[in-house]
C-alpha cells in the first residue's frame, strides 16, 4: 500500500494515498460560526465548497505551525459506491510518498473511542509512522452538519 507522508507536531502521520484527490498549498477558510475548533473552515475547490480540518487541532496536539511545506490534502472519504465527499487536511511537512511494503514492523489498528480515526502503527525506513483513517476524522454529528443529506428533487 502507498501512503502519503507528513507530520504533526513533530510525529509521522500518513494517509493511504489511494484516498488522496490533491495537495494544494495552503488556503484560506471561511470561516464556520460554532463550528468544533478543527474544522477551519470551508474553501472552493474545483467550484465546490469543501470542509477544511486542522489535523493539528483534530489530535489536540495545538495549533498548527504553518510553514512552507504546510499543504492542504483533499481526499475522498466517500464510502464506495457513492457520490465523491471531499475533505480538506491541513498538515504540515507534507513530504513524502512511502510504502508499508518498505515497513520493518507494524502494530494493529488502535482501538482509542477518543481518536477513531488513529490507525495502525508501521515501523518504515527508520521513522514510526501511524495512519490516519480519513473516512473516521469527522465524528457523525460533525459529518452530518458539513455534508448534508441531498434534498429530494421535485417533480416537474
Amino acid at each position: 500500500m502507498q501512503l502519503l507522508a507528513f507530520t504533526i507536531a513533530g510525529q509521522d502521520y500518513a494517509i493511504e494515498s489511494r484516498r488522496v484527490v490533491e495537495v494544494l498549498p495552503l488556503v484560506q477558510a471561511r470561516t464556520l460560526p460554532l463550528a468544533p475548533e478543527y474544522v477551519r473552515g470551508v474553501f472552493t475547490y474545483r467550484g465546490r465548497l469543501v470542509p477544511l480540518v486542522d489535523l493539528a487541532l483534530r489530535l489536540a496536539a495545538g495549533p498548527l505551525h504553518e510553514r512552507l511545506s504546510t499543504r492542504v490534502i483533499v481526499v475522498d472519504i466517500s464510502p464506495p459506491g457513492t457520490e465523491p465527499r471531499l475533505l480538506g487536511i491541513v498538515a504540515e511537512n507534507v513530504i513524502s510518498i512511502c510504502s508499508t511494503e518498505a515497513g520493518d514492523a507494524a502494530l494493529p489498528r488502535l482501538e482509542l473511542a477518543a481518536a477513531p480515526f488513529l490507525g495502525r502503527l508501521l515501523r518504515i525506513g527508520g521513522r514510526t509512522v501511524q495512519v490516519v483513517e480519513v473516512d473516521r476524522l469527522l465524528p457523525d454529528d460533525v459529518a452530518a452538519g458539513l455534508y448534508p443529506a441531498p434534498e429530494p428533487r421535485e417533480r416537474p
